[in-house]
């Protein structure tokens, strides 16, 4: 098998032709306005979402666990490994964008340092966690050899020079913004810098451009539940990319964001729905008390316990208790069957029932959509 070395970047133009540019132009502006008008109303929300976008990413890479797993790993309680990877997922993603906040720059520790949240519990990775290879690497075929691999990528010589000429393209402000987040992201999995979780790295990248470009500054809508609902789709746009054409990859970006933001405008309004029927439910509530910092803290912390609760509010796990108990009681948390650290666990179900729903929404509506997002 060949191995592949792809062209340097830093300085290549694009030129859109029209149909696309409005393909962009419209995804572009529907996020720039979900992230402006309600990010009062996603805020909280936004870590969920965050999670949203990691259990999407790592079921492209046939990482599974349900968001209701998720939750528990996040708490740090008993969990599979995949919903451990998922967990480890968000923090790699909230990384990159937290450093393109802070520098204004995509820049390459960052990119370790993520690379470092994504394994450093890994069983067998976390010794090369946030190093790029040393060795030769490939996709598909054997783990032994790289015969019959669907892609061999440079040789790990070449890496450091094509992660520099990577990083001077995506700061760049001269290319339109969804054609360099996608050029960025195949780029950077045709790099394939690192032994595993290039991938799940990459497409962090695509939220990297889009704040640094200013797009988004609060919300980081799930634009990967888009793509791996045509998951060999994208892997298709991905080889289009390395035989020279990006416009597959860029059209499906741009189909998969313009479903994630209208989707993600709904799942606002479902949730406000959601929070008028706690409100009746519980009747009236102070301001300030226990129980409304509890109701205001759930859609960002669904899964929880007393232990929890009492911790990140300073208060005695009695006080705590009784909080939870209101809020059971009302039919705003529910118990679960499953226990940790010696607490129940109890679950905001129709915050963690949303998710879900928002996940196979855009996975329907993208179904819906051809190769080309028409």
């Amino acid at each position: 098998m060949e191995v592949c070395r792809p062209p340097f970047i830093a300085d290549t133009p694009f030129v859109a032709d029209r149909p696309l540019r409005v393909m962009m132009e419209n995804a572009l502006g529907g996020l720039a306005q979900l992230d402006r008008t309600h990010r009062g109303r996603l805020g909280g929300l936004n870590q969920l979402l965050l999670r949203t976008e990691s259990v999407a990413s790592s079921k492209i890479e046939n990482v599974e666990a349900s968001l209701a797993d998720y939750g528990r790993a996040a708490m740090g309680s008993s969990a599979n490994a995949s919903a451990v990877s998922m967990v480890a997922a968000t923090e790699a993603l909230t990384g990159i964008i937290r450093d393109v906040d802070s520098s204004g720059e995509i820049r390459r520790e960052a990119l370790h340092s993520a690379h470092r949240d994504l394994f450093r519990q890994h069983p067998s990775e976390h010794q090369r966690a946030g190093e790029v290879r040393t060795a030769q690497n490939w996709i598909g075929g054997s783990d032994y050899t790289p015969r019959n691999a669907l892609y061999v990528p440079p040789p790990p010589d070449t890496v450091d020079a094509y992660l520099e000429d990577l990083f001077a393209f995506a700061n760049r402000d001269d290319i339109p913004v969804i054609v360099q987040a996608a050029v960025v992201h195949a780029q950077f999995e045709s790099i394939h810098p690192f032994i595993d979780g290039n991938g799940r790295i990459g497409r962090t990248l695509i939220h990297a451009v889009l704040r640094r470009r200013k797009i988004t500054r609060y919300l980081t809508v799930p634009i990967a539940s888009g793509l791996v609902a045509h998951r060999e789709q994208y892997f298709d746009a991905l080889d289009d990319y390395r035989a020279g054409h990006a416009y597959t990859l860029i059209a499906m970006l741009s189909s998969a964001m313009t479903v994630a933001t209208h989707e993600s405008r709904r799942t606002a309004s479902n949730l406000l729905e959601v929070r008028q029927e706690w409100d009746a439910a519980l009747g009236p509530v102070r301001v300030g008390s226990d129980v409304h910092r509890v109701v205001e803290s759930l859609p960002s912390r669904p899964i929880l316990t007393v232990d929890d609760v009492a911790q990140r509010m300073g208060v005695a796990e009695e006080v705590a208790d009784s909080a939870i108990e209101r809020l059971h009681d009302a039919g705003v948390l529910q118990a679960s069957s499953r226990w940790t650290r010696g607490d129940r666990v109890w679950v905001a179900q129709a915050i963690l029932d949303e998710l879900s729903d928002l996940n196979d929404r855009i996975g329907a509506l993208s179904r819906g959509k051809s190769r080309y997002g028409t």
